[in-house]
């Protein structure tokens, strides 16, 4: 029988970003950490707790519904879910499209729905998006409406996210990260019911290892022009990331829900006004 007393924060991705987070939000509560690989979530959980945080770890894969349905049983037995940070994810140069709408666009918004049930009155959560939803072309109203509300099980059914209108994995990136802000959104009118608040946060660069695969990946110079070009003239850190989330998490965010906050040095205004921009 769980503790009603325990007040409980589920990180899902147990890599830099997640735990930065966690450290600001996570004293006095325990940190249920999940992570696809039992390796990593073990690692990340040795770290916090050897840093005198309470944590358990779990293994979670966020494309499978049996398996995020899973991790809310297991939250939920350990106590109240106070918090959400959701920072799981691959990135273009380590899948093939099907996989990135898979895990990003899909095993977002099933975290979503799924903690959207069970979130505590008062709680609140962050996913990590990311400024590549701000290079994507304007969608239409439909489609915005679409990946925004469109029941969780019938997503990638959509037309516009079928192969042959996705035929690369930027694109399908761009695409899942655009959709996490609008899911996140819709889903804040939900959350609110239970006065729970939820946002997202769109980083750039940030030092990771991900993030290491893509400046020694095939599109790694370009990346490593983002930075240098950008208003700031370099990546940003986890803890910088950690900030955010622990703004929109804690009381000093109390009035900020349903946003996303871009956090990127100043590469989408370069990118969009600056010398990133497209040549025409």
């Amino acid at each position: 029988m769980k503790d009603k007393s325990i007040k409980v924060i589920v990180v899902i991705g147990a890599g830099s970003i997640g735990q930065a987070i966690a450290r600001r939000v996570g004293t006095g509560k325990h940190i249920l950490l999940a992570d696809l690989r039992q390796e990593n979530a073990d690692s990340a959980a040795k770290v916090l707790s050897e840093a005198g945080f309470d944590v358990s770890s779990l293994v979670v894969d966020v494309s499978s519904r049996q398996s995020v349905t899973s991790l809310v049983e297991k939250a939920t037995k350990i106590g109240d879910i106070h918090g959400l940070i959701h920072a799981a994810g691959v990135s273009p140069s380590q899948a093939l499209p099907e996989t990135i709408l898979k895990v990003d666009l899909y095993g977002t918004a099933l975290v979503l729905e799924l903690f959207g049930n069970v979130i505590s009155e008062g709680g609140s959560g962050v996913v990590i998006a990311s400024q590549s939803g701000y290079r994507l072309a304007p969608l239409s109203i439909e489609q915005n409406n679409a990946l925004a509300t469109t029941p969780t099980e019938q997503l990638l059914a959509l037309d516009f996210l079928q192969p042959d209108k996705v035929k690369d994995s930027l694109h399908a990136y761009q695409l899942s990260k655009r959709a996490n802000s609008l899911r996140v959104m819709a889903e804040a009118v939900r959350w609110g019911k239970n006065s729970a608040r939820i946002n997202t946060i769109s980083p750039g660069i940030i030092i990771t290892p991900l993030a290491k695969d893509e400046l020694s990946g095939p599109r790694g110079e370009g990346y490593q022009r983002m930075i240098n070009i950008s208003a700031v003239g370099r990546a940003g850190t986890p803890d910088e990331v950690g900030n955010v989330g622990a703004l929109l998490m804690g009381q000093d965010g109390a009035f900020i829900t349903g946003s996303d906050f871009l956090m990127d040095g100043g590469v989408t205004a370069a990118y969009w006004y600056g010398d990133l921009a497209p040549k025409q």
